[in-house]
């Protein structure tokens, strides 16, 4: 079975963000097709937001780790920040700097950054993509980036982005089996 995680790092709970990188995921796996035999693939959700202050405990909660646990053993990993500051949000660095060194090793990750202009936005992308491969993850290319006013309806950006991005998740998947 493969195991594809949504990691929003969203400070909003259950925000249009999370929804759309939802959909984003699913896009990609039909794109690849089945990622396991049978077709049995699992999509797990960790929003950080509901983990709220949390993160910053000295000591990590049951449901810290559990959820750091959650991204570390999947195998594909779908990373949503918004824009802050022009980079990925604090809440993801928070988080992030949970994990192991070398902590997203074995898995294949998928950077989605939300932004409020694309002209402005591929900063983001890139500082996703090297956070991510720093983990340890064999980060897929190209990452999605999406518009605030695309997040109403994401489906048409996220299924053109998940037809380029699927030959690559199928190659890192590939190797990594």
């Amino acid at each position: 079975m493969t195991r594809f995680t949504v990691l929003v790092a969203d400070p909003e709970p259950r925000s249009a963000i999370r929804a759309a990188a939802s959909h984003a995921a699913h896009a990609l796996a039909d794109a690849v097709g089945p990622l396991a035999p049978g077709g049995e693939d699992r999509t797990d959700v960790v929003d950080l937001a509901e983990l709220g202050p949390a993160l910053l405990a000295t000591r990590p909660g049951r449901d810290i780790v559990e959820a750091a646990e959650t991204v570390r053993r999947s195998d594909v990993l779908l990373v949503a920040s918004p824009q802050a500051h022009g980079s990925y949000t604090g809440l993801l660095k928070v988080f992030l700097d949970r994990l192991p060194e070398l902590g997203l090793g074995h898995g294949v990750a998928a950077p989605m950054a939300v932004v409020e202009d694309l002209r402005n936005g591929r900063t983001i992308e890139d500082d996703l993509r090297v956070l991510l491969a720093d983990l340890g993850a064999w980060v897929v290319e190209p990452g999605l980036l999406l518009s605030r006013r695309e997040l109403a309806e994401p489906q048409g950006v996220a299924g053109a982005w998940a037809e380029v991005a699927a030959p690559a998740l199928a190659d890192a998947l590939s190797v990594r089996a």
